[in-house]
């Protein structure tokens, strides 16, 4: 039988997406001539010749300042894969509700009928001029680095790949309380990370830039390692700069005595390899909607464990950083978000647990109305310290 609306209608699910779950408002009214001409012609003239005059007014007088655009070609669906631009829409609707709703950032969702790395990057950039950030949203690994790398180096606006970085935010944030909680830092860890697609490498890269013990990471094949064949330039340069303890085996192999296991690979990982972990052992396993291994069986094992999902503890959760780290960025009019940025949004997302940390609370939830505020005013100040500010 096939679905119709009304059918569809009965799964609360559809119930809620029906007509989409975003609108534009007006945030001036039109009640007569003389606002009409303010608005519009004749009086919107004045407003675009300044700006042609003085390009940078734009940021005060449109919306641009305060929009991002919220882009996927549709390759990387959440777990759904590569379902292409139409069926992706409901997710980009979806960061453009949270991006409101969370940081009163107005944000379009756009899907892109392309997956060519050139065409991706061409179209991007000639739609740059009506936004004041890029938030590029499920977009298949490799290509998703280059895009966001050549984005990044042509626009004088954010660009950020919330499925690497967001994860990364969080993911750093979640691991420093949980450090604390168990007596270490971040220098005392041996991390392995499972999962060389975007969020991994991304975790990857800015847990070395946290200053992590040693960190090494795992795809399909085994251990990433200097000198393995196959490897593409991605996975050849995390292999330059992680794996200092020389493993070359399975991600199983890895962590025994191991301190940390992230999880982003979508495998599983055994109760007997999380059991031969080292004492105090922290599991993020992050897959979703299923884990690599279930929250119940880890903490028999493990002093901390944390997943994507939210119905255990410690959700892992890419909402909890990117309306704060655009809020941020939008406010002080940077050109970019950097690597000190991202960090500063970690450690006030940490901050914000404060001392209420406990194994089941190591980072705040989403509906805690400190996050976006604490993020903000981070990424806002590291963007000025950096020297990306232009407000």
């Amino acid at each position: 039988m096939t679905a119709t609306p009304t059918s569809l209608d009965q799964d609360p699910a559809f119930a809620l997406h029906r007509g989409g779950k975003i609108e534009i408002r007006s945030t001036i009214p039109v009640r007569d001539a003389g606002d009409l001409s303010l608005a519009y012609t004749p009086g919107v003239a004045r407003v675009c010749t300044a700006i042609a005059e003085t390009p940078a007014l734009a940021d005060d007088y449109t919306w641009v300042s305060n929009v991002v655009a919220v882009v996927s070609d549709g390759t990387a669906v959440l777990g759904l894969g590569d379902i292409g631009p139409s069926a992706a829409m409901p997710v980009m609707e979806g960061k453009a509700l949270l991006f409101k709703e969370f940081a009163g950032v107005d944000a379009v969702p756009i899907c892109l009928a392309c997956t060519g790395v050139d065409e991706l990057v061409e179209t991007v950039a000639r739609l740059a001029p009506s936004f004041g950030g890029i938030n590029l949203e499920d977009i298949s690994a490799p290509r998703c680095f280059e895009v966001e790398d050549r984005l990044r180096e042509l626009l004088d606006i954010p660009v950020f790949h919330d499925d690497q970085h967001g994860t990364a935010i969080v993911t750093l944030a979640a691991l420093k309380n949980a450090a604390r909680l168990t007596g270490r830092s971040l220098g005392d860890l041996r991390a392995v990370v499972a999962g060389a697609g975007a969020s991994g490498v991304a975790v990857t890269r800015i847990l070395l830039e946290a200053g992590i013990g040693d960190i090494a990471v795992s795809d399909s094949k085994g251990l990433i390692y200097d000198g393995r064949d196959g490897l593409n330039p991605v996975k050849q340069a995390l292999a330059r700069d992680t794996n200092k303890a020389g493993h070359t085996g399975s991600t199983e192999e890895a962590l025994a005595g191991a301190d940390v296991f992230v999880g982003l690979s979508g495998s599983t990982v055994t109760e007997q390899a999380i059991a031969s972990m080292a004492e105090g052992a922290i599991v993020f396993a992050l897959s979703n909607p299923t884990p690599e291994v279930l929250p119940e069986v880890a903490a028999r094992h493990a002093a901390v464990v944390a997943t994507g999902r939210s119905d255990f503890p410690n959700q892992i959760n890419n909402v909890l950083a990117f309306p704060g780290v655009f809020r941020g960025a939008l406010d002080v009019r940077a050109t970019a978000i950097t690597e000190n940025m991202k960090v500063a949004a970690a450690d006030a997302l940490a901050a914000v647990v404060g001392d209420d940390l406990t194994a089941e609370y190591v980072i705040p939830s989403p509906f805690d109305a400190r996050v976006a505020p604490a993020v903000t005013a981070a990424v806002a100040a590291q963007a000025r310290i950096d020297g990306v500010a232009r407000a």
